[in-house]
């Protein structure tokens, strides 16, 4: 089975982070019970906890990550997200 894993990264009080976690969390929901979509991990990191992070992506948030490649950044889009999804193998 594929695995999805995905980067959100962002930092407190982003309103472009908020829009990109409820995108990336409807997509994702609706995406469970799909019997040929990945199965999906997602993790939250703030360029505020992490200089590296910071330097890299500052002006860029909010920065999506799958399997550790840049997917987009500022607004996700969802059909696009979903489509990147089910072509993970």
């Amino acid at each position: 089975m594929a695995i999805a894993h995905l980067t959100l990264i962002g930092k407190p009080g982003c309103h472009l982070c908020d829009d990109a976690r409820d995108v990336v969390g409807s997509v994702v929901a609706k995406l469970t019970d799909d019997a040929s979509a990945p199965t999906i991990t997602l993790e939250e990191r703030s360029i505020l906890d992490d200089a590296d992070l910071h330097e890299r992506y500052f002006e860029d948030i909010p920065v999506l990550l799958i399997n550790g490649k840049m997917h987009n950044y500022w607004r996700i889009d969802p059909v696009r997200l979903r489509t990147a999804l089910l072509e993970v193998s």
